[in-house]
């Protein structure tokens, strides 16, 4: 009978990763579910005995709330250990803005990961005065987003708004988002953490 290891017998496959230094975040960005992401990084950050070298957040979300996004991008700003992001699947709208806030050099996107950049939306009622005061935070809101792709990806203003910020959705290849500096690798993630390069076809001529 094979030896069960007491130390992760009661333990999720979530709470295993987290133990080496990974976390999965998936689905909507709220409240909810960027709150253990923060934890996380604030974990590993100040209070594990044990500082890891490298952290690797994987990201797989069709986007959500811009706030909280935020919250989260200013926590892995500070963080003094190296974050790693991975996009999978889809990384769209505040999700992107996440994966875009990996350490320099370390921010992987997978093969079939679809990619969507666009500008926010904002919902908002009230009596014209009200509506009127609530335009102070949309502009400092779109200032904030036009900073943010501006110190990820080195674009200026103008290449901004033509090519990521469009008044229409934006939907992004993989070798789009790398020669716009959203990502700085196509590839598969081995069990090891490395990335493996996309393999080359190769072409007649």
């Amino acid at each position: 009978m094979a030896k069960v290891d007491d130390s992760t017998a009661d333990k999720s496959p979530g709470d295993l990763l987290r133990d080496h230094g990974m976390y999965v975040l998936m689905g909507e960005i709220s409240c909810e579910t960027i709150q253990p992401v923060v934890e996380w990084i604030l974990y590993e950050n100040y209070v594990a005995k044990h500082r890891k070298n490298e952290l690797l957040l994987m990201i797989c979300s069709e986007g959500g709330d811009l706030q909280n996004a935020f919250a989260l991008i200013d926590v892995m700003n500070s963080s003094r250990i190296p974050i790693k992001t991975v996009g999978l699947g889809m990384i769209a709208s505040s999700g992107l803005l996440i994966f875009m806030s990996g350490t320099p050099g370390r921010r992987v996107l997978t093969p079939n990961t679809s990619i969507l950049s666009h500008q926010f939306s904002w919902y908002n009622e009230g009596k014209a005065h009200e509506l009127f005061a609530t335009m102070r935070e949309y502009e400092l809101t779109q200032q904030r987003m036009i900073e943010h792709y501006k110190r990820c990806t080195g674009q200026d203003d103008q290449t901004i708004r033509d090519f990521l910020l469009p008044a229409q959705d934006r939907w992004l290849s993989g070798e789009e988002a790398l020669k716009l500096r959203i990502c700085d690798a196509i590839s598969v993630v081995e069990q090891n953490n490395n990335p493996v390069p996309k393999p080359k076809t190769k072409g007649r001529t």
